[in-house]
């Protein structure tokens, strides 16, 4: 499985899924620009000493990302999305796409297959959920359905 962090904003976030990825063994895709320098120190630490774990790769732009894994589904976490993640069935070479905490995906990224927007449902009256948080739970949906790949 693959988690991409469109311009992620928060380094703690960041660190913790890069946590989360190296625990299951998924690569994570991290688009620019970030919110924060590489080197922050609470990224660091929110990803403890996963780091020598983590299958991670950067990307100037998006259009670079595309350019680099044209293969398998990618999937849009929004919450503007009419289709629930548990509705999906989820192949070991799709892509997760999350995008910034403060703004989620732009309406250009969206457009491009209307099909593949998923949303996490949630009560009205909560705007979101934490970016963290989030992966994690539709991560873990996508390992489940393939019987947890490569885990314990």
């Amino acid at each position: 499985m693959n988690v991409v962090l469109f311009q992620p904003e928060i380094p703690q976030n960041t660190g913790n899924i890069a946590r989360l990825c190296a625990a299951t063994g998924c690569r994570l895709h991290l688009i620019e620009p970030f919110g924060f320098i590489w080197d922050d120190r609470h990224l660091r630490r929110a990803g403890l000493d996963y780091w020598a774990l983590a299958d991670i790769h950067r990307y100037l732009d998006f259009e670079a990302f595309l350019r680099a894994n044209p293969e398998g589904n990618h999937f849009y976490l929004t919450t503007k999305a009419q289709r629930c993640y548990t509705e999906v069935r989820f192949q070991p070479n799709d892509y997760l796409i999350f995008g910034p905490e403060t703004r989620g995906l732009p309406p250009e990224i969206l457009a491009l297959n209307p099909h593949h927007n998923l949303r996490i449902p949630m009560r009205t009256a909560a705007r979101s959920l934490n970016l963290a948080n989030s992966v994690a739970i539709v991560l873990y949906e996508a390992l489940r359905q393939q019987g947890f790949p490569g885990l314990d």
